[in-house]
């Protein structure tokens, strides 16, 4: 397994390195934002620690510029506490967030866990999810709409294969937020609400009859395929 810490903090970089070495990581190690997108567009990480307040690039640009060319797992690690800001970091694609100061074992219990909900992910019962002219490619984490690939952020892309993982079921937002952003997350279930809008507007610039993302009232989201 392979990680990418990126912080301008020696003490903790070389903390969170002995920590991440304990637990079986080959370990890069990054002091600013251009040197973390280096790393990151050379290497394909099984999960990156990405500090926000980061010199040259901050990490939300990083995250942001992560995403949109890899679906690579990402915790980021802030200072920052505000609930605006954490949930900038998790709308930008973001797998989860830790604030400082931290303990080394909590972060690694949180990348531990990142790490067991990706591998359900890539479970091998089915590489592919098709409806019509939409296929999920759940090996690559591509999703593809009358061939044209849609890009989507990880926490999109997790709801997507959520939902039509179990067509015409219906999540609860409390389900969707616990299960795909952890029991520990702080945030609401807007969050959620906000996630399914983002997902609807990419993925209705093509139209597609044979299946909708429904909201049922009062009870949450399904992906609804429609008789032929």
């Amino acid at each position: 397994m392979r990680m990418l810490i990126a912080d301008d903090n020696r003490q903790i970089l070389t903390v969170l390195k002995y920590y991440a070495a304990k637990e079986g990581f080959a370990v890069d190690l990054a002091q600013d934002g251009n040197e973390a997108l280096d790393y990151a567009r050379a290497c394909v990480y099984d999960i990156v620690l990405l500090d926000v307040t980061m010199p040259k690039l901050d990490g939300f640009a990083v995250c942001k510029e992560i995403r949109s060319f890899s679906m690579m797992p990402i915790l980021m690690v802030t200072a920052r506490g505000e609930d605006y800001e954490r949930i900038m970091g998790l709308d930008l694609g973001a797998d989860d967030y830790i604030i400082k100061p931290f303990s080394p074992g909590e972060v690694m219990a949180r990348v531990r866990a990142i790490l067991r909900r990706s591998d359900q992910r890539k479970s091998p019962a089915n590489h592919f999810l098709k409806f019509g002219l939409l296929q999920i490619d759940t090996d690559a984490s591509i999703v593809t709409l009358q061939g044209t690939e849609i890009t989507l952020t990880r926490k999109e892309y997790d709801l997507l294969c959520t939902l039509a993982s179990t067509p015409n079921k219906i999540f609860s937002r409390d389900n969707l937020l616990n299960s795909l952003w952890g029991f520990d997350y702080f945030g609401d279930v807007r969050t959620v609400d906000s996630h399914i809008r983002r997902l609807r507007s990419k993925l209705d610039i093509h139209p597609h009859p044979e299946w909708t993302i429904t909201t049922i009232w009062r009870m949450g989201y399904k992906f609804e395929v429609n008789p032929a």
